[in-house]
């Protein structure tokens, strides 16, 4: 599994966040839709949508980050990478722990899919831990 393409997909949700934007656009893998989707209903992101450009023979990722009740700020405060390619974050299912005290969201890629930290415990699965939000 290559993390580059969700390194890519990360930092430029976190470059939309900090500068106030609310649309980040990366290059499709089903990895980042997946992870997308994962935020988006965590409540990170307000839109996922998958479209091709009209003389493209690629197809893009459309990511909205969500606002707060008050629409000033994002709602994305940080997000950083765990699993990095020369190093790999393993973890069983006992080893998994809240983020930010339940504030935040953790993704696992397990071996029933990309899934949030809270339903990995649920379902007792291991695996990746990809990412963290907050």
């Amino acid at each position: 599994m290559s993390v580059s393409r969700l390194a890519n997909m990360i930092s430029a949700i976190k470059n939309a966040s900090m500068s106030g934007k609310n649309v980040a656009e990366v290059p499709y893998s089903k990895m980042c839709e997946s992870v997308a989707q994962v935020l988006k209903d965590g409540g990170f992101l307000n839109e996922v949508k998958v479209y091709k450009l009209k003389d493209s023979s690629f197809k893009v990722l459309k990511l909205e980050v969500g606002k707060d009740l008050n629409d000033e700020n994002n709602t994305i405060t940080d997000i950083k990478i765990v699993s990095k390619p020369g190093n790999r974050a393993y973890k069983q299912t006992a080893q998994l722990k809240k983020v930010v005290g339940g504030y935040g969201l953790g993704i696992i890629s397990t071996s029933r899919g990309i899934m949030s930290i809270e339903e990995a415990k649920r379902k007792s699965l291991g695996g990746e831990l990809l990412c963290i939000v907050w």
